[in-house]
């Protein structure tokens, strides 16, 4: 059997681990990563890419119908083109590039299956299957991502769980989506915009539960104009293939009990888990269904090398956030490797202090969602002063040169105490570069007094934030009369 020695062995070679790795090798450290598919990860392949490619087609299309003169120059969606650019966004499934990075950065590749082998060792298993040994000195991190889960109800139909629906080759005439989240409404969007007559399948009683409730009512009232039959507070009861080679679901709830959908097509967007089955996590006495627990540098509790980081630990199921985490844990571990001292307090660089309250995330539906911090709802749970202030977003001057009729909104929460920015939503065509700048008044903690002087241009979205220091100025000039 091979064996090799890295001071750092990263199982999983998407964005977060190439993170971990690269911050690690910066840091002075030898470092592999391990990858059984392609490098890159989901990100680059069946998600965040290509899925924006497939979306930005009809949302370009939405964008130019709502402008007099570009309107009347457009015609409709050219599908073999839409799915051309959706494959030019995901390499066309090529990971070379993203291989000559690796050799660049001076991190070694390994192909095969990782899995714990004991304390600081990874068994890799390639596809003739050769097994090698890699024994780490100082670190593991673990970075294998996320998985769709499917409800065991569908396993009667063939389903499409996510990555199947983003890069398939062929428009469905008849789709049902399964889940009101944000893969579930990113799906219906772009599936509607190319041509599917779609049905969204939603248990609860609004779309993306975990955003605020206008963020859920204005891309339903947006999907239901498209086309899409959304149906809100309805179940999947059983599923069935049908002789005719279509799906058929029965339905139960909102005045669809017993009835029967037949589609050509099932996707399962009913959420997501941890990667963490054949990791071997049992040799090292940790529980291999359940996502590791991990402090802020995502050390793993109990262990002083290993590290689960990004989706894995199941703290922020997000890209972005994952590579955060990496640069923290990449930087943590070259650290606590070479001696130097760990700066892992509140907003340290060895911390992902964001990930608790701050974390930012657009979905690009049309309208698009983006959104940081806390809701007013999770404020109110965290016991804090919360001050909410509304705003249509359709009523800002560069609302109205931007599209005719358009239609938005604007939430902020607001720490009453502190006069500080606690979250932010904003909803409407094109608002995804605006949650940057949240971002920063709410890491930052900015006061309001501050904000004043942070002047919008004109005419632009971003004008927002200035009605709503005039409201909030109003609010206390009405208290303190």
């Amino acid at each position: 059997m091979i064996v090799r020695t890295f001071d750092v062995v990263v199982i999983g070679a998407g964005p977060v681990g190439e993170n971990v790795a690269d911050r690690a090798v910066q840091g002075g450290l030898t470092c592999a990563i391990v990858e059984a598919e392609l490098v890159g990860g989901e990100c680059s392949y069946w998600a965040c890419m290509p899925t924006k490619a497939l979306l930005r087609p009809g949302n370009a299309l939405a964008a130019a119908r709502r402008v007099p003169g570009a309107r009347e120059a457009v015609g409709s969606i050219d599908v073999p083109a839409a799915l051309a650019f959706r494959e030019a966004a995901a390499a066309h499934g090529d990971d070379s590039g993203q291989v000559e990075w690796l050799e660049g950065a001076g991190i070694t590749l390994v192909r095969g299956h990782g899995s714990l082998d004991g304390e600081r060792r990874v068994r890799v298993t390639r596809a003739d299957g050769e097994v090698e040994t890699l024994e780490a000195r100082h670190a593991v991190a673990l970075t294998t991502g996320s998985e769709p889960v499917v409800p065991p109800v569908l396993r009667g139909v063939e389903v499409w769980g996510s990555r199947e629906a983003v890069r398939a080759t062929a428009i469905p005439p008849r789709l049902a989506v399964v889940g009101g989240g944000v893969v579930g409404c990113e799906l219906a969007t772009a599936y509607a915009a190319l041509g599917s007559q779609v049905t969204l399948l939603v248990r609860g009683d609004r779309l993306l539960p975990s955003h605020e409730p206008v963020a859920g009512e204005l891309v339903a009232d947006a999907l239901r104009a498209a086309g899409v039959d959304v149906r809100l507070s309805t179940a999947v009861t059983d599923a069935t293939a049908g002789d005719d080679g279509a799906a058929h679901l029965t339905l139960d709830g909102a005045g669809s009990a017993g009835a029967v959908l037949a589609v050509d097509r099932v996707v399962a967007a009913t959420g997501r888990r941890p990667r963490t089955r054949d990791l071997g996590l049992a040799s090292v006495d940790l529980a291999q269904d359940e996502a590791p627990q991990v402090d802020d540098t995502m050390l793993v509790d109990g262990t002083d090398w290993l590290y689960a980081v990004g989706d894995v630990n199941g703290r922020a199921l997000l890209t972005h956030q994952g590579k955060y985490q990496a640069r923290a844990a990449g930087d943590a571990i070259a650290a606590r490797a070479t001696g130097t001292p760990l700066d892992d307090g509140p907003w340290g660089r060895h911390v992902a202090t964001a990930d608790h309250a701050v974390v930012p995330q657009v979905v690009f539906t049309d309208p698009e969602v983006a959104a940081v911090g806390r809701t007013a709802a999770q404020a109110e749970e965290a016991g804090l002063p919360v001050r909410v202030v509304d705003l249509d977003l359709g009523a800002i001057a560069g609302a109205t040169v931007h599209a005719e009729g358009y239609t938005g909104a604007a939430r902020f929460v607001l720490d009453a105490e502190r006069d500080v920015v606690l979250g932010a939503t904003f909803v409407g065509q094109d608002v995804a570069e605006m949650v940057h700048a949240a971002t920063v008044a709410v890491v930052g903690e900015v006061p309001l007094h501050r904000l004043w002087h942070v002047v919008p241009s004109y005419p632009t979205l971003s004008e927002v934030w200035l009605r709503m220091l005039e409201q909030v100025g109003r609010e206390s000039a009405q208290v303190r009369a």
